[in-house]
């Protein structure tokens, strides 16, 4: 006869907002604990990097405003919250004080690493997913590739030589050559 599964607790944003500060990165997927480690070197270069090719592009585009890590991202959710490597946050959103009434995301860019790729493609996923995130590049820097999701896709698309993003009502996409992104050094 097997062991019962043990239940894992289920966790509210007030709950893990209230952690003491230690350096981890603690996010909350539909009330499950997610405690990340400070991410690896060449994991921090590619979130630097894509935060200043996004940010110059949306500058250019009037698109929204970039930032990266550091953020609570709840929607509102009391069992929601994803500090996502680097995001733009909608001009219609611009306005607000508290991370938790953020509402429009046109995109979001998670950079895979040992410790979060389960997360990043799976609960993170969904979380996005149900919020209507216009865009979501899950990034595998290791293999030279980004995943690009949509609210509806059953499947990502992905690529190996270039991304795009077009947001509605930009006069040229951005496009980044993955060589570029994924340069060492």
């Amino acid at each position: 006869m097997g062991m019962p599964a043990q239940m894992q607790p289920y966790y509210t944003v007030d709950e893990v907002l209230a952690f003491p500060e230690d350096g981890n990165k603690y996010e909350l997927i539909y009330g499950e604990l997610v405690v990340s480690p400070t991410p690896r070197l060449w994991h921090q270069k590619i979130v630097m990097w894509l935060t200043h090719l996004l940010h110059a592009y949306c500058q250019r585009e009037t698109v929204g405003h970039v930032f990266c890590v550091g953020a609570d991202l709840s929607w509102g959710r009391r069992d929601v919250i994803t500090q996502p490597d680097v995001f733009v946050l909608s001009l219609k959103d611009s306005g607000i004080d508290r991370w938790a009434d953020v509402r429009h995301v046109p995109l979001i860019a998670e950079v895979l690493s040992p410790s979060t790729a389960r997360h990043d493609r799976f609960g993170k996923r969904l979380v996005y997913r149900d919020q209507r995130v216009e865009t979501y590049w899950i990034i595998d820097a290791d293999n030279h590739s980004i995943e690009v999701w949509t609210p509806d896709a059953q499947f990502p698309r992905v690529e190996r030589e270039q991304i795009t993003w077009s947001p509605a009502g930009v006069t040229e996409p951005l496009v980044i050559v993955l060589a570029d992104l994924f340069v060492k050094g």
